[in-house]
């Protein structure tokens, strides 16, 4: 989902601010499949994922904004259960009247400024709809009922563990005009962004199956193989996942060859897409298709509007070179990306992360515009290769990519680190301290207020990596990243399968830092009680332990760093400072003796610690 351009100061203005996430260009020639998980860990022989592969053929017309499908999908069922039934996620079916978006657009007091009451003002040719005629399981017809923006299937025989079926689909859809991520002819003009789109299989993990509505928030799919057909006017430029297989039959800049020249009014685009778990496209008459090649990394493509002004169009320009900049920030200090392509397009609202795409808004300032691509190109590690399921865990995505988005930018333009972050810090302790945080483990549509769901999933999100290199080291937290994106790539990791790779990299026990700062919302609170000489005494006011870095100021002017480990973390981090006793949780104070006579005594220096009040940390 698109970064958030906030300050501490505008902060209740975030409740509106629920912004989109991006999608992918296609780029020419079929590639092998990038690594592939394998169904089960070796290093965790529990582990289990579903895979599914679809084969999608559709006929799109762009006069009625209408498109028939047929669509086959074979399921393997890796879990250890039997399935009697399966579930289609149907998204475009929120935007229609009475939907539960719109209904929870009117009733929650800060409504999504994009959404409001807009869906309940469409038309029966502007909604968004897709209807399901036929649906088969090996042949035999299936029974099925649409209730609201899921399909509940009844199977004709059970999936038993193991076993791959066929599932035969026919449909059709109309594209809504363009409310949220999705749509037709939206405010910068582009004729079709096309996100959630298609009838798509619901995830079923260790949870069981995931089958939440379409209310607002984002997404969970099963990792598989893409092979769709695209049928679309031939004035059209189509960009987003997968690699395009025909590109001399297309033009547009995907050729590597003569054009092949067509009478017909239509052509049809075909993509493949291994080992994702979303397929999303866009197309537009006016796009202008640029190609950049990072050396030894993917073709990055970019898809825009010709018609935008002057010095939007030189903004895309001068974001080409910044874009392979960023992906080799990212490659070099996550993981390297590991498809052939990635796209940046112009989709119109917001940004919105996709497989080996984004779809993003286009007609901003050049700041703007490198900030959403920064963000959403981040998002292709954390949530589209780390598939965290982002209605439960949409801070491990959003939290962590706002992270290394600022951090990106830091690197590239020279810029402190530290500005960006101390703003992230400030918008977390507004909310802590506003009465109306809810946990990190609250469903992201069952927050009281939008503000709320955006500043845990942004904000605090982001605290909680940044401060993890407080805990455990800034070292020991850039091999976690490292590890956790080796161990975990193309599956679907938890938040306890991110604290136990930072676990296993630092040698310290963790347990309740995550427990604490997600599953609850106590607060990190300690302060300078007294100094007596060289006597110095600390307490713990908030519920939340911390291991904690003191700078002490003698009376000669010299200085010291001291450490206080956290008992329960069974160990202590890298540190040049002297390292003192432990201090156990359960004693509000901790006093000691430091080598000669104190001036001063400052908890934290440095500012990683988000502590809630900071009045306190010196004396």
């Amino acid at each position: 989902m698109a970064r958030f351009f906030i300050s501490f100061f505008c902060v209740a203005l975030l409740l509106s601010c629920n912004s989109t996430k991006d999608v992918l260009v296609s780029t020419s020639s079929s590639e092998a499949s990038p690594l592939k998980a394998s169904t089960f860990s070796a290093s965790n022989p529990t582990y289990w994922q579903q895979h599914v592969d679809y084969k999608m053929d559709i006929d799109m017309d762009v006069n009625t904004y209408q498109y028939k499908g047929k669509q086959q999908l074979i399921y393997t069922n890796n879990s250890p259960d039997v399935l009697n039934r399966v579930f289609y996620h149907l998204y475009f079916n929120a935007f229609q009247p009475g939907s539960e978006m719109d209904v929870r657009s009117r009733t929650i007091s800060d409504p999504d400024s994009r959404v409001k009451d807009r869906i309940s003002k469409l038309k029966p040719d502007e909604i968004g709809y897709i209807k399901v005629h036929s649906l088969k399981q090996n042949g035999t017809v299936l029974k099925h009922e649409t209730v609201g923006t899921v399909l509940e299937v009844d199977l004709a025989k059970p999936i038993q563990p193991g076993e791959s079926v066929t599932f035969d689909m026919v449909f059709d859809a109309q594209v809504p005009v363009q409310i949220r991520r999705s749509g037709r002819n939206n405010k910068e003009g582009v004729a079709l962004s096309m996100a959630q789109w298609y009838p798509k299989l619901a995830e079923y993990d260790f949870e069981g199956w995931h089958t939440d509505p379409y209310i607002g928030r984002e997404f969970h799919g099963v990792w598989g193989d893409f092979d769709v057909k695209l049928t679309i006017d031939k004035n059209y430029v189509v960009g987003g996942t997968g690699y395009l297989q025909n590109p001399n039959n297309i033009g547009h800049g995907y050729e590597t060859g003569p054009v092949k020249p067509t009478n017909k009014s239509k052509v049809t685009w075909h993509f493949i897409a291994p080992n994702v778990h979303d397929f999303t496209w866009a197309a537009d008459p006016d796009y202008i298709h640029d190609t950049l090649q990072v050396p030894n990394g993917p073709l990055l493509h970019f898809l825009y509007k010709s018609t935008m002004p002057k010095e939007k169009l030189n903004n895309w320009k001068k974001l080409q070179p910044k874009a392979q900049e960023l992906m080799e920030f990212y490659s070099a200090n996550i993981g390297q990306y590991p498809y052939k392509q990635y796209s940046i397009i112009q989709g119109g609202d917001g940004g919105m992360e996709y497989g080996m795409c984004t779809l993003i808004v286009g007609e901003g300032e050049f700041n703007g515009l490198f900030g959403v691509t920064a963000h959403e190109m981040a998002h292709s590690w954390f949530q589209f290769l780390l598939a965290t399921n982002e209605l439960t865990n949409y801070w491990m995505d959003e939290g962590f990519t706002e992270y290394f988005g600022n951090l990106a930018e830091s690197e590239i333009f020279n810029r402190p680190f530290e500005n960006p972050t101390k703003q992230v810090y400030d918008t977390y302790f507004y909310y802590a301290k506003s009465g109306t945080e809810q946990p990190q483990t609250t469903h992201a549509d069952r927050f009281h207020f939008n503000r709320s769901s955006s500043i845990s999933a942004y904000y605090k999100g982001y605290v909680f990596l940044n401060q993890l290199a407080y805990v455990i080291g800034q070292e020991n937290q850039k091999e976690t990243i490292k590890a956790y994106f080796k161990k975990w790539g193309f599956k679907h990791p938890t938040p306890n399968d991110f604290i136990r790779v930072a676990e296993k990299v630092s040698g310290l026990e963790l347990d309740w830092y995550l427990n604490d700062w997600t599953r609850t919302t106590n607060t990190i609170d300690y302060g300078v009680k007294s100094i007596d000489d060289n006597t110095i005494t600390l307490e713990r006011i908030g519920l939340m332990p911390m291991p904690i870095d003191i700078k002490v100021t003698y009376s000669d002017g010299s200085s010291e760093d001291y450490y206080i480990p956290l008992r329960m973390m069974r160990g202590e981090k890298p540190t040049s400072a002297t390292i003192i006793k432990d201090w156990a949780w359960a004693y509000p104070t901790y006093t000691f003796e430091a080598a000669k006579a104190v001036k001063s005594v400052e908890i934290d220096p440095k500012g990683m610690m988000a502590d809630i009040n900071k009045d306190n940390n010196k004396k």
